[in-house]
């Protein structure tokens, strides 16, 4: 394969990602729209399930808002079932906050869903087609754990 085939391939998968991400929209926005979290708790459950045992002080600074402000957002989260404080290990004073199981399939639903590779488009395909996907996606899973490994990325 030649520079300018390997560039010709390219620019069609960046098209076809581009096309594929605007059918999948009204799939993503479902979801979305059904959970009563608010962009806020969203965005600090995000940050929970990222980083698995953060704290409300930590997040307070990654948020740039006040404790105060943030123990508020973690309270209703908790009180969702969400996330849940827990003790850390080497001092019994830091409370951590970690996902709790429903906590991370709300992020995974909303967050980490692919709408596009639904059981209804999975099932269109051929065996050949399946397949070919099938190495695509173990050669960009591949890629992106080597990416994650370089710059040190939090695990999901």
């Amino acid at each position: 394969m030649t520079n300018e085939d390997r560039r010709e391939v390219r620019k069609s998968i960046e098209s076809l990602s581009v096309a594929i991400s605007a059918r999948s929209i009204p799939r993503i926005i479902g979801p979305l729209m059904e959970t009563q979290l608010t962009i806020q708790q969203l965005k600090v459950l995000s940050s929970v399930v990222v980083s698995e045992a953060t704290t409300t002080s930590g997040l307070a600074e990654d948020f740039a808002v006040s404790v105060p402000t943030m123990s508020r957002l973690v309270d209703r989260l908790v009180k969702q079932e969400l996330i849940e404080r827990s003790s850390d290990d080497g001092d019994q004073r830091v409370r951590r906050l970690r996902p709790t199981g429903l906590g991370r399939a709300v992020i995974a639903e909303i967050l980490g869903a692919r709408p596009e590779l639904g059981g209804d488009v999975i099932d269109g395909l051929t065996l050949e087609e399946l397949r070919a996907l099938e190495i695509g996606m173990r050669a960009v899973n591949r890629e992106l754990q080597a990416l994650r490994t370089r710059t040190g990325a939090p695990r999901l």
